[in-house]
């Protein structure tokens, strides 16, 4: 296989959200405004090219699948095997689409031990102790008790992106992809509700016969949980959630909503309740192009949080698995070792994955 980087530089909504960063009030271990985080404004997205490529009349590819990753996360390392396989399965090209502020989207020190440790070293020990606060999720977890607003904006911001690369692709300007070239996308974790905003709000028709593959992905957000050690401590997300439930859907004090489609779809995947009628009728309508995959023992994005996303009548497009080995929802699929079976993790693999190639085939 052949792994392709192209430059991306942010153009499109730049200006609206460069303003609403400046709005954003800064953590206290990081001063620099977002504004000013430049690996988050130009950064390099990769593309896996599988060896048989299905190809176009004029050579370039004619379909293409967007990966989309999970919160905190800050290397693809866990990715590329998925993206490998799923390339090879379909015989189309996978691209690695890193979320606003995420991967190589950000000041590599978020992601050093040896910088955050200091920080840690400042916390109340009893705090510590109780929060989940570690290393692994100290930077998003104090960007977010700083302004939860950023969340709702990165991933604005990278519906903004994708919507860039969609344009480019559409005026046959991508070097790679072809005009006409059918656009599908798998997505994991909090990828899903990027995913799920893509699809619901539809900017320009771009995703209107796009095909969904959500694993461990796709809940409503009220029915997620964020406290974890590699994701972010209890005290943030109880901030997180308080904020979106109470303020953020009543626009209480929040003068940086816009009102548009984007918001609207975030918005209906707040809570079951939310508009919907409007939510499950999109599920039912389009439950040809859309499935989901998740895990009986995730306990952040828990299958009953999906269900009430989807709605009663589209149980047909989610099926629940158990792995019979020590899984998590931010490993699920662990080293293969003294506790993990080799073949059993294989045997697994295959069948989460060969299940999305097929579908997104």
């Amino acid at each position: 296989m052949k792994f392709h980087k192209f430059l991306f530089q942010e153009i499109f909504g730049k200006e609206e959200i460069v303003e609403d960063m400046k709005r954003t009030a800064a953590p206290a271990f990081y001063m620099k405004p977002d504004d000013e985080i430049k690996e988050n404004q130009d950064f390099e997205y990769q593309i896996v090219e599988p060896e048989r490529m299905r190809r176009a009349a004029n050579g370039k590819a004619d379909s293409l699948i967007f990966l989309f990753h999970g919160l905190n996360e800050r290397s693809w390392d866990k990715y590329y095997p998925w993206a490998k396989y799923i390339a090879e399965k379909t015989r189309k090209p996978v691209l690695l689409f890193p979320i606003a502020f995420h991967i190589n989207r950000s000041p590599m020190e978020w992601a050093t031990p040896r910088s955050m440790q200091p920080f840690l070293a400042g916390e109340d020990r009893d705090t510590l102790k109780s929060s989940h606060l570690t290393f692994l999720n100290y930077a998003l977890s104090k960007r977010i008790m700083a302004d939860p607003y950023r969340f709702y904006l990165s991933g604005r911001e990278s519906v903004y992106n994708v919507c860039q690369i969609m344009n480019q692709i559409r005026k046959g300007r991508h070097p790679m992809i072809d005009t006409h070239a059918k656009i599908d996308i798998f997505a994991y974790s909090i990828g899903a509700l990027l995913s799920q905003v893509l699809l619901f709000a539809n900017p320009e028709n771009y995703f209107t016969n796009s095909k969904l593959f959500m694993f461990c992905g796709g809940s409503v957000f009220n029915e997620m949980n964020g406290d974890s050690r590699m994701i972010m401590d209890k005290s943030s997300f109880e901030v997180m959630l308080k904020y979106y439930t109470e303020n953020f859907i009543y626009f209480k004090n929040e003068k940086r909503l816009k009102g548009d489609s984007i918001e609207h779809a975030f918005i209906c995947h707040i809570d079951k309740s939310l508009n919907r009628t409007q939510r499950e009728y999109f599920y039912n309508e389009n439950a040809y192009r859309i499935q989901a995959l998740s895990l009986k023992k995730d306990t952040v994005i828990p299958t009953n949080g999906i269900k009430s996303a989807l709605g009663i009548e589209q149980l047909r497009c989610l099926e629940e698995l158990d792995f019979p080995f020590n899984y998590s929802h931010e490993i699920p699929f662990p080293e293969a070792g003294p506790k993990v079976d080799a073949e059993e993790r294989s045997y697994w693999f295959d069948r989460v994955f060969s299940k999305a190639s097929e579908f997104l085939s």
